[in-house]
């Protein structure tokens, strides 16, 4: 099974492939944490649960997608591209949604100085 990953993705030897989960280890733990204090921020918690776990789960995904590009690119991978090769449609949706998470976070965070409308 993992020679057949391995083929998939194109990778040449075990060490790139331990590589890759590792990134997706760190990125999913860090998704998990960062968007802790950003639920906290909107008191999501006061919420009901079949609304809080859909609304954090929305902030989970652009999160993670922005972290393993991020995590990616620390450790030299580019894992994104690599995984979503095929499914092109999962992948541009989820750059938007990280792009626009990204624009509204720095707008946020500069006090609306950048990115005005």
């Amino acid at each position: 099974m993992i020679d057949r990953i391995k083929k998939k993705w194109r990778i040449e030897n075990s060490f790139q492939f331990i590589v890759i989960l590792i990134v997706f280890a760190v990125t999913g733990s860090a998704s998990a944490g960062i968007s802790g204090p950003i639920a906290d921020y909107f008191e999501l918690d006061n919420l009901h649960v079949l609304l809080y776990w859909p609304i954090r789960l929305l902030i989970v995904f652009p999160v993670y997608q922005i972290l393993l590009i991020w995590f990616g690119f620390v450790f030299g991978v580019i894992v994104s591209l690599i995984t979503f090769q095929k499914d092109k449609f999962i992948f541009n949706f989820f750059l938007k949604m990280s792009i626009l998470f990204s624009k509204k976070l720095i707008k946020f965070l500069s006090f609306g100085i950048l990115f005005k409308d």
